[in-house]
């Protein structure tokens, strides 16, 4: 049979297009996320080499502000991310409600405690960020409690963060209140003791390594990695227990890369992910992790518990009550 080639004009358009088409073995992935830009791209990093496939575009801001740009983009019909990495459960816990996150039941979570994560797989803890108390090593007392910072040996002498500017610092309020040994007097009691609420974890440290307050409530990894760097502060875990935000990993229910989206929160709780995550510092939410040094073993860590849909529902309340007691 006689040939029939295509016209030049033709195969070449047609070359041009399949050049222009993107490789069929790549995906993109657009994650929102609150890390440290450091945090953030080493994570980004570490999961492009285990997935030389999946594109990464990534945004970095503070969890409100974060919350801010993505409800405007919300409101305007457009939803920009596949995938969140932010600072805590309450604000997935609003979205999930809003019906903006969809379940992904990841087969890593199997090694996780229940509390971790959402039991539907809306959102998992990739950490726990726990909040306890940062001495400055040249201060009179190493408080070991949460009970001794409303003692008269403490008056004036303690700072934390607000919860009006302060995810953890809500939390922690949140998880306090709950407590059966504290309760919502607690912080009736440090107000009485003459506390001092600043904004965010970073004043409250800085204060305390200056030495112009000897006590705070703080983070941990902040205290503890500062220490050891020669900072003249001490961290303690409190016997009463910790509060702890998990920065929380989950899927948009509006994401156009749903494999890739799946493909990182599956490296963010596995054993490799996580190890990268106490490399960073922080204690792993995976139990098998060996904690960063400078922390005791997991099992000497208590975590207050949170119910998280509690929390949310009493947010107004307990900012408004925070408020009141220390202002805004």
């Amino acid at each position: 049979m006689p040939k029939h080639p295509l016209p030049t004009a033709l195969t070449a358009s047609v070359l041009f297009a399949l050049l222009a088409m993107p490789s069929l073995a790549s995906e993109k992935l657009v994650l929102y996320t609150s890390q440290p830009n450091s945090d953030a791209q080493q994570t980004v990093d570490a999961f492009r080499a285990a997935h030389p496939d999946v594109e990464v575009e990534w945004v970095r801001d503070g969890t409100t502000q974060l919350m801010t740009r993505l409800r405007s983009e919300l409101s305007a019909g457009v939803s920009n991310p596949d995938v969140l990495l932010i600072a805590d459960s309450m604000t997935m816990e609003s979205l999930k409600r809003e019906g903006h996150l969809q379940a992904y039941l990841s087969p890593e979570r199997e090694v996780y405690a229940d509390e971790l994560y959402d039991p539907e797989g809306y959102y998992y803890g990739t950490k726990l960020i726990t909040t306890g108390i940062v001495y400055n090593t040249g201060a009179e007392r190493q408080p070991q409690s949460w009970q001794e910072l409303t003692q008269p040996e403490y008056a004036g002498q303690v700072t934390m963060p607000s919860p009006l500017y302060s995810g953890a610092a809500l939390i922690h309020m949140a998880s306090i209140e709950a407590h059966p040994e504290l309760g919502e007097g607690y912080f009736d009691a440090l107000q009485a003791n003459r506390t001092e609420a600043q904004g965010g974890n970073g004043g409250v440290f800085n204060a305390v390594a200056a030495g112009s307050k000897p006590y705070g409530i703080v983070v941990d990894f902040l205290a503890i990695r500062e220490a050891a760097k020669g900072s003249p502060v001490a961290f303690v875990f409190p016997e009463e227990g910790v509060s702890a935000v998990t920065e929380p990993v989950a899927i948009m229910q509006s994401a156009r890369n749903l494999e890739a989206a799946q493909k990182f929160v599956d490296f963010v709780l596995s054993r490799e992910g996580q190890e990268l995550v106490s490399e960073q510092g922080y204690l792993p939410a995976h139990p098998e992790v060996t904690p960063p040094e400078g922390f005791p073993a997991r099992d000497d860590i208590v975590l207050m518990p949170l119910d998280t849909q509690n929390a949310l529902a009493r947010e107004a309340e307990l900012k408004q009550r925070f408020g009141d007691l220390f202002g805004s």
